[in-house]
């Protein structure tokens, strides 16, 4: 996040913003923020893919906190700093289908595949 200014942000807040790439390109919204309940940090953020941005249908991507600027200029609209082309073969699932069991390698994975570090690891 690049931004000099660091405020918190509700869950309904987020999930009623349109996120956006940095080209000003409707990509969705935000479904869901998941949780890791071993240290109370954000795993990852569940993004809701509109129909026909890059042709994935409603998938659901599992993008790292990380990878979202909450901060822009526009109150209604998150920035996703992903490029389209990452976005289109990223991880993810369907609303019927979502990770279940435990998580910490679908996390890393999930982190891994976007170029970011986990703050911290999961208990294995």
């Amino acid at each position: 996040m690049n931004t000099d200014y660091h405020f918190p942000i509700s869950s309904s807040t987020a999930a009623n913003c349109t996120v956006k790439t940095i080209r000003d390109e409707s990509v969705g919204t935000i479904k869901d923020i998941m949780l890791d309940t071993e240290t109370g940090e954000v795993a990852y953020v569940v993004l809701s893919v509109d129909t026909g941005f890059l042709n994935l249908g409603s998938k659901l991507l599992a993008l790292p906190w990380e990878a979202f600027d909450f901060h822009g200029h526009q109150r209604d609209v998150i920035i996703v700093n992903v490029e389209k082309e990452k976005l289109e073969n990223a991880p993810g699932f369907d609303e019927d289908n979502w990770p279940v069991g435990p998580q910490y390698e679908f996390i890393n994975d999930v982190h891994t595949y976007y170029g970011f570090r986990r703050r911290r690891a999961l208990i294995e």
